[in-house]
């Protein structure tokens, strides 16, 4: 059974000055009680990067799990985004469902940009590590 919550708070940002793309969405308009948020770097990743295994996007959670290509699927239709994540990245991320739905109860032009920027933060990295479905 998937965990379900209702997203009040979109963010979605592609920062060239810092050379960081990252999308989320938190249970409360206050960024606090459950939240998702996807990260990666722009552009190329840095040798000692991709040595670690961190050449790719990152997901990070309320008690700031971190778990890197973890998404196996993500799909966002009729206000609900839905994810799948990998079961073993569950400890990491300090988790118990891989299966995740979230209501978004957001003004349309921020669930758009959240659209747009988590399809680019998906597709950063070593493509062995990026979703096997992605219905943005």
């Amino acid at each position: 059974m998937a965990y379900r919550f209702t997203a009040r708070a979109i963010a979605a940002e592609v920062d060239h000055a810092n050379d960081v793309m990252q999308a989320g969405v938190a249970e409360h308009d206050s960024g606090e009680g459950f939240l998702l948020l996807f990260m990666s770097n722009i552009g190329e990743a840095s040798r000692q990067n991709v040595s670690l295994g961190l050449d790719t996007y990152c997901l990070v959670t309320q008690d700031q799990g971190t778990a890197y290509g973890c998404v196996r699927e993500v799909s966002l239709s009729d206000n609900v985004l839905s994810l799948s994540l990998d079961p073993a990245s569950l400890d990491d991320l300090e988790l118990e469902n891989a299966e995740i739905e979230a209501l978004l109860d957001a003004p349309e032009e921020d669930i758009e940009r959240l659209r747009e920027v988590l399809a680019q933060v998906l597709a950063y990295g070593r493509e062995d590590a990026r979703p096997g479905r992605v219905d943005l």
